[in-house]
């Protein structure tokens, strides 16, 4: 066996072991407020399509998620309520940091990480272009 086949293998091997984690993390972001859902499933997408189209069918065509990680795939759309929700629970998860005992560097990082990606989630598109 030469080493390239060797190296694709455990590659896919690991992305989808991580997929799979990822899924599990947005199945927890599900009934924890604070915990983000799609990003996750977006994240495994993209585990996924590297690695097991089997995989990617499923969660493409997941009857909750499917037409979500579709519009995102294929054209980088973030809807309005998504965008709403990832905000609420940034402001919530910020808001729980700030009334705990972390270091003021870990506060302004968060801050900074947090205001960059909703900055980014604002500048994707809201809808599919029409056609």
């Amino acid at each position: 066996m030469n080493i390239r086949a060797v190296f694709i293998c455990y590659k896919n091997l690991w992305l989808k072991a991580l997929g799979l984690l990822l899924v599990a993390l947005g199945i927890i972001g599900i009934f924890l407020p604070v915990m983000p859902t799609t990003i996750f499933f977006i994240l495994a997408l993209t585990c996924f399509t590297r690695s097991s189209p089997a995989l990617e069918h499923w969660l493409l065509n997941h009857p909750r998620y499917g037409k979500t990680l579709q519009q995102w795939q294929a054209h980088k759309v973030v809807p309005v309520k998504a965008k709403c929700y990832a905000a609420i629970g940034m402001l919530i998860g910020f808001i729980f940091l700030l009334y705990s005992a972390a270091p003021i560097w870990i506060i302004y990082l968060v801050a900074v990480i947090e205001i960059s990606v909703m900055v980014y989630l604002i500048l994707r598109p809201s809808t599919p272009p029409k056609h």
